[in-house]
């Protein structure tokens, strides 16, 4: 009789879901819909000269590529050649910012349409890309992980700490957030059902989203984590002219990440309650896990090597040689692909990449630019956050207030990618509005892309969150009773460090 009822019930969720499923892909029509009534209404609202015809039509497509965005009424790739039509065309039949009696020309507008493509940041993604490739076909990134995690011991907590431990190690070796957690959660939860749990448990559920949110604190520690960083990068160095290196980003960004991932621990520790505190077990079967992987390869060997050493030149780029983040990670992709010396072939690269990836990155870069060069994010800065006197205050007040406005834009966008996009050239023109040193305008830029990194309230905050979602291992409620918390301790301490630590180190 239970039975019967439990599978009713399950029925009925999984028709309900369907049902929500249709309704939200029969809205996708409305939206893209909207999308465009809203980019047609900005281009013909009256322009009374404060801002050029080029910059609010940059902004038109800016709000055309948010809705897009964020209701995922295409998805991403197509958003992208949407907006680069929208760019060339609706830019290119504007005047002129030089000479407003004749039209930009779409040829120019074009220009800046593909600018993005231009950016050694799109490339240092490229080959990050290529990099978690040859960790997936490897398998490496799954044996470092079950070496971690044979390392900590049986207990429940001992498992929590090895999570969070496995997902800073991935970190440094993994520049993908969704490949790092799509590599540490199918081993978690293969644990958890060895000992006749189901993927509903609560162990399951304390040990994915541990693993999961310790993903995204790492995204803030490590330049080369996540995509959303390079971004912003990419930003910093076109308007300033500033390239921050590796190890700078590092010696900004980890204390954050190493006290997040504390606070982490003691909040999922607290939070959830598992079934059980000892796995008795449970180093046999991680060891059984290792097992089958077998003993190290060449080609795992090979990509040891090359990642340590890449490891020592991001670590030491502009202090003992002179090539940058970007140059070195290509030549280690170009020596990973050669035949017989290499780890993989790209035909075996090519079919495991998102190209779709690549290109939102390059698109949002062109987007931002082209936001900055046409004076539209600078007018957007102006607008959102001028009626605030944020010039007049101390900048530690001015990062609580734009810090906020940050979290609470989060909520809406499923990519940290097209966040940063959208945001990056809006604080770098807030930035510019602000009295203050040259560095320290690039410090303010740096701590709200640490901010775009968060993702922690929310399920759709982050793809690699998703993943996780999809495996059925907890629910949104449980998700957000981890997300509030680090969240908020998240903010203090963004805070707490923008007072002391890098005001110190002279990046405030």
């Amino acid at each position: 009789m239970g039975t019967d009822v439990a599978q009713n019930n399950q029925k009925q969720d999984s028709t309900s879901g369907t049902e929500a499923k249709k309704q939200k892909r029969n809205l996708k029509p409305l939206w893209i819909v909207l999308a465009f009534v809203v980019l047609i209404t900005i281009v013909l609202l009256p322009n009374n000269g404060d801002l050029p015809v080029v910059g609010q039509r940059a902004l038109a497509i800016l709000a055309f590529a948010v809705i897009l965005w964020v209701t995922e009424a295409v998805t991403y790739p197509v958003s992208s050649a949407m907006i680069l039509a929208l760019i060339a065309v609706l830019l290119g039949l504007a005047p002129s910012m030089e000479d407003p009696s004749v039209q930009m020309g779409t040829s120019n507008a074009l220009k800046l349409a593909l600018g993005g493509f231009s950016s050694s940041a799109v490339a240092l993604v490229g080959a990050a890309l290529f990099l978690a490739a040859a960790m997936q076909i490897t398998n490496l990134h799954k044996r470092i992980a079950l070496w971690v995690l044979s390392m900590v011991g049986t207990k429940t907590n001992a498992l929590v700490f090895g999570a969070i431990l496995v997902a800073i190690v991935l970190a440094f070796v993994v520049p993908s957030a969704t490949a790092r957690a799509g590599a540490v959660v199918p081993i978690l939860l293969g644990v958890v059902a060895a000992f006749g749990l189901s993927n509903q448990s609560k162990l399951a559920a304390l040990l994915v989203i541990t693993a999961t949110q310790a993903v995204s604190v790492w995204n803030v520690g490590i330049k080369t984590a996540a995509a959303q960083n390079l971004v912003a990068l990419g930003f910093i160095n076109s308007e300033f002219g500033v390239d921050i290196s590796w190890g700078e980003w590092f010696l900004y960004a980890a204390p954050f990440s190493i006290i997040m991932s504390f606070v982490l621990y003691f909040v999922m520790i607290k939070l959830i309650k598992p079934e059980t505190d000892n796995l008795v077990s449970g180093k046999d079967i991680i060891r059984k896990q290792l097992a089958e992987l077998g003993p190290l390869k060449r080609k795992e060997i090979t990509l040891i090597i090359t990642t340590l050493l890449l490891l020592v030149f991001w670590a030491t780029e502009g202090k003992m040689h002179p090539f940058d983040t970007t140059t070195i990670t290509l030549l280690a992709i170009a020596f990973l692909l050669t035949p017989k010396v290499g780890v993989f072939t790209w035909k075996e690269a090519s079919s495991r990449i998102d190209w779709g990836t690549l290109i939102v990155f390059a698109v949002g870069i062109s987007l931002g630019t082209t936001l900055l060069n046409t004076k539209g994010a600078a007018w957007l800065s102006d607008t959102v956050f001028g009626s605030l006197g944020l010039d007049s205050m101390p900048i530690l007040a001015t990062i609580a207030l734009v810090t906020v406005f940050n979290i609470v834009i989060h909520l809406g966008f499923a990519s940290a990618t097209s966040l940063a996009s959208a945001l990056i050239p809006v604080f770098i023109a807030l930035a510019l509005s602000l009295p203050m040193p040259v560095e320290n305008q690039i410090g303010f830029v740096l701590i709200q892309q640490f901010v775009i990194c968060f993702g922690f309230l929310l399920p759709v905050s982050a793809p690699q969150n998703m993943l996780a979602y999809g495996t059925g291992a907890f629910t949104t409620k449980d998700f957000i009773k981890s997300g509030i918390p680090l969240t908020i301790v998240g903010y203090i301490l963004i805070l707490i460090l923008a007072a002391t630590y890098w005001q110190w180190i002279g990046l405030l």
